[in-house]
């Protein structure tokens, strides 16, 4: 989009953490040229907020874009392109939910990335590792007893098969992926609620494993590697050895908090994906395995007493949400989660935008409302730092902008 853009009469909340303020917002093409306050410059086009709040556009650290949690069966019996229409449908949920990025943690090719880039498809900017590297009989092995694998990140062209065992296939896994397109290195150093055979504090990946994948992202390109980790002693090795995020951190003591601290670890606690197992077998009954649901009953307490204590000490959390295993565009449920382990609305809003840009390296452009940056921006009716959970709510998600391009806008509906 060329032009000047004003976006007014509304109450600003610029994500770095600042108290909100009266003022407007002046865009010039895609970037945010200035804010100010008191009256609006002239533009070649007005969006006027009605007097509601302005945010950034919300940031996802965690979602798999590529599917959402449906049967066995019906998971059998889907075309393999299938799954490529519906995550369209998928990505437009996502932002009409007013998120206008996500770190995808499995699932999405560069073709799909592309396709977004392209403008092929609507969906939130996308930073991806296509494949998810685990060990035999871990979290990434969908293999069950009768021979039949169920595994949700089967190889295909473009997505290589993420099982690796020992220190020199891990090597070249990591090659593979990063040849396949992926932008960050996604492992798996624990268990986890979903998988058949194993456990969220199974320790999976041995240090030397985890010291060379780091290492080998590393040196070929910069790339930096995130790890689901959601036993103690594998997310104390995955730190150890350099990754620079632990995904869910369910199992946390002190002494791991205080190393996160020291190397600048992030956390992304998806405290709202064990809920959404439940749900969906509350919902489903059959569609969800039992050990799953066993699993997720296990995990939802310790897991929001870490992420408290994590918090209080002062660990980088940035918000994600594990969708797929909730729907895709109830993202921001994570938000009132995060506030009820003490974050507050404040706290919580910059943790899904500055904190979240910052996880994904992606900072000197998105995250905040700042001059200079790409003009993600969201109008939401009421007052998330009254009530955040009015962001639930995608009907109150009223205008989201991408990039200084209008992707909804339900103000005169």
């Amino acid at each position: 989009m060329t032009g000047s853009t004003i976006i007014h009469n509304g109450t600003i909340i610029d994500g770095t953490g600042a108290p909100p303020r009266r003022g407007w917002l002046r865009l010039e093409g895609e970037r945010i040229a200035e804010l100010g306050a008191g009256p609006p410059p002239p533009a070649e086009r007005a969006i006027d907020a009605g007097g509601q709040t302005i945010l950034p556009g919300f940031i996802d650290a965690h979602v798999h874009i590529m599917f959402e949690l449906r049967s066995f069966m019906q998971r059998l019996n889907d075309p393999f392109s299938l799954r490529f229409y519906r995550a369209a449908q998928y990505m437009r949920q996502t932002l009409d939910a007013g998120v206008t990025t996500v770190r995808d943690c499995g699932g999405a090719d560069l073709g799909v990335k592309r396709a977004v880039e392209m403008g092929l498809v609507d969906g939130p900017r996308l930073q991806i590792c296509v494949s998810v590297l685990g060990i035999t009989g871990g979290h990434t092995d969908g293999w069950l007893p009768s021979g039949i694998d169920i595994g949700l990140f089967d190889g295909y062209p473009g997505s290589p098969s993420g099982i690796c065992d020992g220190v020199e296939e891990v090597r070249k896994k990591v090659r593979e992926v990063l040849r396949a397109g992926a932008e960050i290195v996604k492992i798996c150093s624990t268990g986890g609620v979903f998988s058949p055979t194993d456990h969220p504090e199974f320790t999976q990946f041995s240090p030397e494993e985890l010291r060379v994948i780091v290492q080998e992202a590393d040196y070929r390109r910069g790339v930096k590697v995130m790890s689901h980790a959601q036993g103690l002693e594998g997310i104390r090795n995955a730190v150890e050895a350099g990754v620079h995020s632990i995904e869910h951190g369910i199992y946390l003591d002190d002494a791991v908090i205080e190393l996160m601290i020291e190397r600048g670890t992030y956390v992304v606690p998806t405290l709202l994906a064990p809920i959404g197992v439940l749900e969906a077998a509350e919902a489903a009954p059959g569609d969800v395995p039992d050990y799953a649901i066993r699993k997720a009953r296990e995990v939802i307490e310790a897991h929001r007493d870490g992420i408290a204590k994590a918090h209080q000490a002062g660990v980088k959390i940035a918000m994600g949400t594990d969708c797929a295993v909730t729907p895709h565009g109830t993202n921001l449920r994570e938000l009132p989660l995060l506030c009820g382990v003490g974050f507050s609305p404040m706290e919580a809003i910059v943790a899904t935008t500055k904190t979240a840009a910052e996880c994904l390296g992606w900072q000197a452009d998105i995250g905040t409302l700042e001059a200079g940056k790409l003009a993600d921006v969201v109008i939401c009716q009421g007052d998330p730092l009254a009530d955040i959970t009015v962001l639930e709510d995608t009907a109150n998600i009223a205008l989201v902008m991408q990039g200084g391009r209008v992707l909804k806008d339900t103000r005169a509906a």
